[in-house]
């Protein structure tokens, strides 16, 4: 498979508070969230853009994840994991060239280690946070999901590296969006066909953060979350870019998931 594609793909779901998601709001009410993740096909070499939930807590949710489970808890089964899902589509572990990070939530290092000739990719100051957390950010960080011997790292450095062109071609581009996590990026994704798509991450988890009528229920710095989304919607509008959230169940069941692409 060496046409450029992007897939889009769901790793399960979160049941949580809708507070969890939207600070401040929702009184108690539950809610539960999708946890996607996406593969970008290329000639150069696969790359897969975080990998969601790690597969072990299919089986073993707090064996894995511990007391984070009492707020978010993993609904997900083993066919949910990546490896799994790329398997569906003929995509071998050998076949990816990237694991993209995104950050280092527990929701999102599902990739890593997983793909033996992948070159793992993060910023330098997300690596280093997810070994020393504050306290209250410490539950989101799952050690053993990206502390494995043996990986290839390459560390991105913040605004020195923004709109870092993965391929040298355009089509994936890395945007350092802090906010959310110290080294949080988002992602833009240019195909020949269909243009331009923002992969906003958690960065805005919804349309609602997206559209400046909420903040996240999560975030290191709301400054710099506020400011990174101005950023991505200077960007949107400059390029046309369909939008895609990190967590809004409303908005994600618009989106084909894979085996369906955009090209």
């Amino acid at each position: 498979m060496t046409d450029i594609r992007l897939y889009m793909f769901q790793s399960g779901s979160l049941k949580c508070k809708l507070h969890n998601i939207k600070m401040n709001e929702g009184n108690g009410a539950d809610y539960e969230i999708p946890v996607p993740f996406f593969l970008i096909t290329h000639p150069k070499g696969h790359t897969i853009i975080d990998g969601g939930n790690a597969v072990e807590v299919a089986t073993d949710p707090r064996g894995h994840w511990g007391r984070i489970c009492d707020v978010y808890w993993p609904v997900m089964t083993e066919e949910d994991g990546c490896v799994a899902q790329l398997a569906r589509l003929g995509i071998r572990p050998e076949d990816v060239r990237y694991v993209l990070q995104s950050h280092l939530h527990l929701d999102h290092t599902g990739a890593i280690g997983r793909f033996p000739n992948a070159t793992h990719i993060v910023q330098r100051a997300e690596y280093e946070y997810a070994y020393t957390p504050d306290w209250f950010a410490a539950g989101g960080y799952i050690r053993r999901d990206f502390d494995r011997p043996g990986l290839k790292w390459q560390f991105l450095n913040g605004i020195a590296d923004d709109h870092y062109d993965l391929y040298g071609d355009g089509v994936l581009t890395t945007l350092f969006t802090p906010g959310h996590a110290p080294g949080h990026m988002s992602f833009l994704v240019r195909l020949p066909g269909t243009g331009a798509t923002l992969l906003t991450i958690d960065a805005a988890y919804t349309l609602d953060h997206w559209e400046e009528r909420s903040l996240p229920g999560f975030l290191t710095s709301t400054i710099d979350s506020v400011r990174s989304v101005q950023k991505l919607r200077v960007l949107a509008e400059r390029t046309g870019a369909r939008i895609v959230t990190g967590h809004d169940p409303e908005a994600w069941a618009s989106f084909p998931q894979a085996p369906a692409f955009y090209d």
